[in-house]
């Protein structure tokens, strides 16, 4: 027996939000919506109440703006998640500029009381909070009577049963030494980030009484269908892993699609291996990816790709738009030029979860920077960790493509930041033997498995990759250096 309180939770109805809160939003809890303008205070707020009004939960929305809530609504019913039906019957809208020009507390807080005790909302919004503020800061009161204002206001809510949330575009040094951080149970910071012509909008959890909430920033963009949240996170350990049970050591392996390639794996990738295909532009990287993913739809797989810079047109030959076409391959593909990884992540979950798809390709990492905002590309290896660790909890297999510097041509070619990421490694290389430009294979690792250590020959036909069942008589300790090459003669 536990005299312990169990807090409800609303879900909050923006996409990401809920996990950042830590399950929810505390029922008839008093929080602040802060940020500079712009950043979507006033959108996320809508988003929340349009999700949880209805007939058994009314809100009362008031405005303390110069302009009327007219205005307000016309933009907000741009949004999917808006619904006419709702406003008037489950949703009021209330304006309190004429109340905030007399800069009297108790005059805004006693209309405010009337009309919460006339509707009986289950949710208070005040927008902008602020407003209130520095309009009772031109009258008589003083800071203590803010405080009690705040306090009462907080205390009223509190005893109605209602879930509050006061909007304002406060900056983080300002909201610390308000008065409301005394009576505020949660608090979410809104913020917009310009680096160069990029701008990224962040949000953080700054407060929240009784649960615990992420910490931290965290990217989100606003769409036509509202705020959407990308959660810094991993996903959780494999079902049993943290228990202690046994590692599977003879994981199932998939064919890859191009048969050398299959016996250099000693059978094939492991199911659920990420590989990473490295090497100089034209050596076959995004053939290899293809005849990964016909490999795949062969045996009744669906699969993805992610590309970037090639668009299905240019990959006609290849056989990719086809399987695009026949919705055998669903392609996941932006052209917006400041995007972040959470969000690339979030676009190829959606499609595998919408799809079931076994197989993914990304083609090619080198060219995602080109996509991201600065600072996203400073935490790009961090990125595509979170990303292929959810990817390896949903059990894909997946073979991601990345350009190689011509000019790295030791043994050391992989990619120093994104080498370990990967479950395996191919290489792939130039070199020129009797006047004749050919190219060099060879498997670098795959955790878990043993795997051949040859360097083998191999040439780009149309039906893929043709890779000689033997060794290439290399001789020395670098790969790709004409003078280390032998033809054989």
């Amino acid at each position: 027996m536990t005299d312990k309180v169990t807090l409800g939770k609303l879900a909050t109805g923006v996409p990401g939000l809920d996990v950042l809160l830590g399950g929810g939003l505390n029922e008839f809890s008093f929080n602040l919506i802060s940020g500079a303008p712009g950043c979507g205070k006033t959108t996320m707020a809508h988003q929340i109440m349009f999700a949880l009004a209805g007939p058994g939960r009314r809100a009362l929305f008031f405005t303390v703006l110069g302009e009327p809530p007219l205005k307000m609504l016309r933009y907000q019913q741009q949004y999917a998640f808006f619904d006419m039906d709702k406003v008037g019957t489950s949703i009021r809208y209330v304006n309190l500029t004429a109340d905030l020009r007399a800069g009297d507390f108790n005059c805004v807080l006693e209309r405010i009381t009337k009309e919460v005790e006339d509707f009986a909302p289950s949710m208070v919004f005040v927008d902008s909070f602020r407003s209130v503020i520095q309009t009772g800061r031109g009258g008589n009161e003083g800071t203590s009577d803010l405080q009690y204002f705040v306090q009462e206001l907080g205390t009223r809510m509190t005893s109605w049963m209602a879930t509050t949330f006061l909007i304002g575009e406060y900056q983080q040094n300002e909201v610390e030494a308000n008065p409301i951080m005394t009576v505020a149970d949660g608090m979410v910071a809104l913020s917009q980030q310009q680096e160069g012509d990029a701008v990224v909008r962040k949000i953080r959890v700054v407060k929240m009484r009784g649960q615990a909430h992420m910490s931290g920033s965290h990217t989100f963009r606003i769409t036509s269908n509202g705020l959407r949240i990308y959660p810094r996170l991993l996903p959780p350990l494999a079902a049993g892993l943290h228990e202690g049970a046994p590692v599977d050591t003879d994981p199932t392996r998939i064919p890859t699609g191009t048969p050398g390639l299959d016996d250099m794996l000693h059978g094939g990738l492991p199911q659920g291996h990420s590989m990473l295909a490295i090497g100089p532009t034209g050596c076959g990287k995004t053939i290899m990816g293809t005849r990964f993913l016909q490999a795949g739809v062969a045996l009744g797989e669906t699969g993805v790709v992610m590309s970037f810079e090639k668009g299905t047109g240019r990959l006609r030959n290849a056989g990719m738009a086809a399987m695009v076409r026949a919705g055998q391959v669903v392609l996941v593909e932006s052209r917006l030029i400041d995007l972040t990884m959470e969000e690339l992540e979030d676009e190829l979950l959606a499609a595998i979860d919408r799809t079931g798809a076994r197989r993914v390709v990304i083609d090619s990492l080198s060219e995602v920077p080109l996509y991201l905002a600065p600072e996203c590309i400073r935490n790009l290896r961090e990125g595509v960790f979170r990303m292929l660790s959810s990817l390896a909890k949903r059990g894909v297999t997946v073979l991601v493509t990345v350009g190689l510097d011509e000019q790295a041509l030791n043994m050391n070619y992989a990619r120093a930041d994104m080498a370990y990421i990967t479950d395996a490694i191919v290489a792939m290389r130039y070199a020129e033997v009797d006047g004749q430009v050919r190219r060099y294979m060879a498997v670098v690792k795959v955790r878990g498995s043993s795997h051949s250590a040859d360097v083998r020959e191999y040439r780009v036909t149309d039906d893929g990759l043709e890779i000689d069942p033997i060794a290439a008589p290399v001789n020395g300790v670098l790969f790709g250096r004409t003078d280390y090459v032998n033809s054989g003669d």
